[in-house]
């Protein structure tokens, strides 16, 4: 409907029975096919470029913040299950994590002794496995990585470009609806001055 109407506006410029209604629902279109193919991309490349510049200093001050330590596990944690306790990171891990109890050294050199997730497959007790821990040693999520920073940055652009087309697309429907419902209010006005003389004879001699 709306290329339709967009490819008629040459046409309906000079055409002497085109209503000017019909002419401005063409240009509501074409505004609207304009901003669907310029400004809807235009947005979703700088949301992308701001989620980008937000997710890079994410990740540079998780990886600041955070530590990769190794542990040694003591026991499985009462009422042990695997779980994805960070999704992002089981799918980077391709595996579920795991909660054990388990030792391990602060930055500072404090030992410390608590409950912590895994994703290693041997959480037996006395094996070592990697974890994460903060500026304090306490256990903390893994740091999100660039990839992943990445793809959030793209389906944020995509996102907001799409959300915007949509926008647009509503707004022009709704501006559409309007001006036909205008177009009908003038109709049943002009109708209601005529009607009572149609048939007439000699009626507008």
């Amino acid at each position: 409907m709306t290329v339709r109407a967009v490819l008629g506006i040459r046409r309906w410029r000079h055409n002497p029975v085109c209503r000017a209604t019909d002419r401005h629902e063409a240009w509501v279109a074409l505004t609207a096919l304009l901003l669907m193919l310029l400004a809807a991309p235009a947005l979703g490349w700088k949301v992308g470029a701001l989620t980008d510049d937000a997710l890079r200093r994410t990740v540079r001050t998780q990886h600041e913040q955070r530590h990769p330590t190794a542990a040694v596990v003591v026991r499985a944690a009462s009422g042990t299950s695997r779980f994805a306790q960070d999704p992002e990171a089981a799918v980077a891990e391709g595996s579920m994590r795991t909660s054990v109890v388990a030792d391990w050294l602060a930055p500072d050199g404090t030992a410390r002794t608590g409950t912590v997730s895994t994703g290693s497959t041997e959480t037996a007790p006395g094996t070592r496995v990697q974890i994460w821990t903060d500026d304090r040693g306490r256990p903390a999520m893994r740091p999100m990585d660039m990839s992943t920073a990445r793809t959030h940055t793209v389906l944020a652009g995509i996102g907001a470009a799409l959300i915007a087309g949509g926008l647009t697309e509503i707004a022009r429907r709704l501006v559409v609806w309007r001006m036909m419902q205008r177009r009908y209010t003038r109709l049943d006005r002009a109708w209601a001055e005529v009607g009572p003389d149609w048939g007439r004879t000699g009626t507008g001699s």
